[in-house]
């Protein structure tokens, strides 16, 4: 599965300065609402150190690294769940990504316009919190009106969809996000199927200046921190102007200018990381003389799932996954010497993948 990672924001924030450092694409930054109209769309591919590690051991023809989608969606405005600005084309953006990277401005610069006229991140995020909620309340409230009719005939499915969308206006209408609400397994599988803005994960993105980057933190960062807390919402901080700049350096100035500032990875590899953590997701490799590749799913994904992942046809007709433990792999060195010590187990239909696992499916 390739995740796909909307990255939003007020205008002039900084997202489309992130979006060139992530896929050092060069889409043109501007001090300007709108400056992105059509979203923007980098493909990065996830840098993995075991595939390279389970690569110098298996000598493929090639190496297919999984990959994650950066969308650079125009920036929103107040009013823009009534349409305002290009608020009709940013929502329904949103509502294609798996997960949100919010950036939020938090470094002053009188060179770069503010839309509110000063820099203030705790309006900028509840800005576009509104918006995402007035949006989602209007899609609740609909939904609520089929809803009524059918449960009135006696359907304890529509009653029970009924309830759920109740509690979900009552939350939406006072200023809450659907994703901070307690809900069982089968709401959280309704919620899913309706595709609700605000239940979209979050990364809390502070966009700084290198001072702010150097000294880390600044009155900016600490208040965005103190929200992003209280949601139990995961937070970065990052200086995207830098990060665009270290695009341009080979690996060996990178590695310099990294420790300059005192950092011991790029912003691409701090976001894939954390989003992997936010989306609960895991990788497996199949490795063989023509490719080691590697596959993203979902943590508690069992093998058959799994095997879905590469082909449908492959879920279908699962019988078994052989299955070696990469720290095995890197001790034996080869599949036959993993096989002759006993390491290659044998899974069946229950078999919960792990992180790393290397496998093998056979299949009707």
């Amino acid at each position: 599965m390739a995740l796909r990672y909307g990255i939003v924001g007020l205008p002039n924030v900084g997202k489309s300065t992130l979006f060139n450092a992530l896929s050092n694409s060069h889409v043109a930054a501007a001090n300007f609402p709108f400056c992105t109209i059509e979203p923007n769309v980098g493909t990065v591919t996830v840098p993995d150190e075991r595939m390279q590690r389970l690569s110098s051991l298996v000598n493929p023809q090639k190496l297919v690294p999984t990959f994650i989608e950066f969308v650079d969606i125009a920036g929103l405005v107040k009013g823009a769940s009534q349409g305002e600005g290009l608020g009709n084309q940013f929502l329904a953006n949103i509502r294609e990504v798996d997960a949100i990277a919010h950036v939020v401005r938090c470094f002053q610069d009188n060179r770069v316009t503010h839309v509110a006229g000063q820099v203030d991140p705790i309006f900028d995020k509840e800005v576009i919190d509104y918006e995402l909620q007035m949006k989602d309340l209007e899609t609740v409230r609909k939904r609520m009106g089929k809803m009524e009719k059918i449960a009135k005939t006696g359907d304890k499915e529509a009653r029970r969809a009924l309830t759920l969308l109740e509690r979900l206006a009552a939350q939406l209408s006072q200023g809450g996000n659907v994703r901070t609400m307690a809900v069982d397994e089968s709401e959280a599988a309704l919620l899913r199927s309706w595709q609700l803005l605000t239940m979209k994960p979050v990364l809390y993105v502070a966009n700084v200046d290198e001072k702010t980057l150097q000294e880390g933190t600044n009155s900016h960062v600490e208040r965005l921190k103190t929200i992003a807390q209280k949601e139990r919402a995961t937070m970065v901080v990052i200086c995207a102007m830098l990060e665009a700049q270290m695009t341009e350096l080979t690996p060996s100035e990178k590695a310099l200018f990294l420790e300059e500032y005192g950092l011991s990875t790029s912003v691409l590899e701090v976001l894939i990381s954390t989003s992997y953590k936010l989306l609960s997701l895991i990788t497996y490799f199949t490795a063989g003389p023509q490719e080691v590749r590697a596959w993203t799913i979902k943590a508690g994904t069992k093998a058959p799932q799994a095997a879905g992942a590469i082909h449908s046809d492959f879920e279908k007709g699962f019988i078994k996954a052989e299955v070696i433990k990469l720290p095995d792999y890197l001790q034996h060195k080869t599949e036959v010497a993993c096989r002759a010590a006993g390491k290659v187990r044998l899974e069946g239909k229950n078999y919960v993948v792990e992180d790393g696992d290397i496998m093998h499916f056979r299949c009707a």
